[in-house]
């Protein structure tokens, strides 16, 4: 067996003995989520749990005065970006920026591919939200929410994290791009629901984590996957899947053509979008 089946073989033995180190939500990331799950909870509590954390209360704030809410007058306080946001909202906002504090790394190499991963999960979101504001537009249908479309992207390929960590580890022998092309290839998905199963997100967030690149998973009812395949198609993550994911896109009523992925509203929400994350 080769050094690299070797390895594989390892990190499948220790997912399927839950004994794989799997990342953990940030902090302020924790607190956030905690706050909005508490009833009792009102816009003035949950500024004071934003506020503690100077650099995701700036972010929020970009947010509430972005093409992201369609909002004209400007905020200039947590407090009032709480208040345009929404607390049903900022649960999924709050997740979703503080989830860049994962992708980083000491190791040259794995630091290099955190950084390539961060990168392009910022492409699938925009490109997902994108066509999640498109559809919106053209259906007058509001099932699906923005900020929920957002973490979903986020985390679409979360069981990279893992493996990496792992690779870190373990350099002398994990760390070689052969090996974490295969790994990530290979494992990330199923990686990715344990993840969500253990930061106890809904069944919806396992079904993207772990389906969403199996296009022989079509679900009965539009849904998130859909625009997150659409996402991931336009930001080159399924190179040779993309025209497969945009025509079923089409068929499923995602998108109304290929041209309005190449509109400049569409490249405008795009860019929008993407900027929450600058």
């Amino acid at each position: 067996m080769s050094t690299q089946n070797a390895l594989l073989t390892i990190l499948v033995e220790k997912i399927k003995n839950d004994t794989l180190v799997l990342p953990t939500l940030p902090a302020v990331a924790l607190k956030v989520r905690k706050a909005a799950d508490d009833p009792d909870i009102n816009l003035q509590d949950m500024g004071e749990v934003i506020g503690q954390d100077p650099s995701l209360s700036a972010r929020m704030i970009k947010i509430a005065n972005s093409a992201y809410l369609g909002r004209a007058v400007k905020v200039t306080s947590i407090s009032q970006a709480v208040t345009r946001i929404g607390l049903r909202q900022i649960k999924n906002i709050a997740t979703a920026l503080a989830m860049e504090q994962l992708f980083v790394s000491k190791n040259e190499l794995v630091g290099e591919y955190m950084k390539k991963e961060w990168s392009n999960t910022v492409d699938v979101v925009a490109n997902a939200m994108a066509a999640l504001q498109m559809y919106t537009a053209r259906t007058k249908k509001r099932d699906l929410s923005i900020d929920t479309m957002t973490l979903m992207s986020l985390i679409h390929s979360i069981g990279v994290l893992p493996i990496l960590t792992e690779a870190e580890r373990h350099t002398e022998v994990f760390a070689s791009p052969s090996f974490l092309d295969d790994a990530i290839d290979k494992l990330a998905p199923k990686v990715g629901g344990s993840i969500m199963r253990s930061w106890e997100f809904g069944e919806d967030f396992v079904v993207v984590a772990e389906r969403w690149h199996d296009l022989a998973y079509i679900p009965e009812k539009l849904g998130y996957i859909d625009f997150v395949r659409v996402g991931a198609a336009l930001a080159g993550q399924i190179n040779n899947k993309k025209d497969a994911v945009l025509n079923l896109a089409i068929q499923r009523g995602v998108v109304e053509d290929i041209n309005s992925l190449l509109s400049d509203d569409f490249a405008e929400m795009r860019a929008g979008a993407k900027q929450i994350f600058a």
